[in-house]
């Protein structure tokens, strides 16, 4: 716990804070957007079951509402050198993107040339469109199929890698319910030389049962644990649960050094509008 004197308020934390939706979440973000500030990150994600046509549009989407698309580039999902191109120019042509965040993606076996989320970075293609920030994917909570030492040198590497092509870094990490393993994570991260900008991932408010779904699903957490963080009962699961107790320990713990230097990053389980409301109900809430 960190001198109450100079600890990081709630509303610091909350300030410039970023959300992720899918390329099928335009609906959603038209109904959101005059909750959401102008300029704020939103990520879009490159899932599987959605298309390079649908993942620009939503791009496009972003930018109308003068708001930051960031969209994901998922390496091991790309068929060619020329797919990755192609889908850049589009972001950048309908979208006005210079930002994007690269990760390995899902896929045992890629699709194409790309192994990791390290060989895009690492190829320069990214400059060549104008793309000037690069996110790289974090987890303070582990990964259930990577060992740890593994994942800490690969945040290592990509994070030198994206200084060396000349990129602005950021790491954004999965989604977690356990402060005191951020707080180490955080540790971690500077410890290893590594001063970018770190996004922390938290579930933005949903249903309990979508909550422990997605929980299970990533492995990030059991569901006695993600109960005790956010209080709320296992033999009640037709309720909401929101991330108060995630954000204001969080926020306590911090180091004060931090303040510039770490941000959120909300998941949007419970949909866009639900998150940026609560963002901004509690943020005028809290101290």
């Amino acid at each position: 716990m960190t001198n109450a004197d100079d600890a990081i308020s709630v509303a610091e934390l909350l300030e410039d804070y970023s959300l992720e939706m899918t390329g099928k979440d335009v609906p959603g973000l038209i109904e959101a957007h005059e909750s959401i500030p102008p300029g704020t990150r939103v990520n879009v994600t490159f899932l599987g079951n959605e298309d390079m046509p649908m993942r620009v549009s939503a791009a496009a989407a972003v930018r109308s509402f003068r708001l930051t698309p960031v969209p994901h580039i998922s390496a091991r999902r790309l068929e060619s050198e020329a797919e990755l191109r192609k889908f850049l120019d589009s972001l950048v042509e309908r979208a006005a993107v210079d930002s994007v965040l690269v990760v390995g993606g899902d896929p045992a076996t890629p699709a194409g040339p790309y192994a990791d989320s390290l060989a895009v970075i690492r190829s320069g293609v990214l400059a060549e469109y104008g793309i000037t920030k690069v996110g790289i994917g974090g987890y303070p909570e582990g990964h259930p199929d990577i060992r740890d030492e593994a994942l800490w040198q690969a945040l290592t590497d990509k994070a030198r890698a994206v200084a060396d092509v000349g990129h602005e870094v950021s790491v954004i990490t999965q989604f977690g319910f356990d402060t005191g393993r951020v707080i180490e994570w955080v540790a971690g991260v500077r410890a290893r030389g590594i001063d970018a900008t770190l996004r922390i991932g938290v579930p933005g408010p949903a249903g309990i049962r979508r909550l422990l779904s997605y929980a299970k699903r990533f492995g990030v957490a059991s569901s006695a644990g993600i109960a005790r963080k956010y209080g709320f009962s296992l033999t009640n699961l037709l309720g909401t649960a929101g991330p108060d107790h995630f954000v204001r320990d969080l926020a306590a713990e911090l180091p004060p050094a931090e303040r510039e230097k770490v941000r959120l990053h909300f998941y949007t389980f419970g949909g866009l509008a639900r998150t940026a409301d609560w963002i901004a109900e509690f943020g005028a809430s809290e101290p």
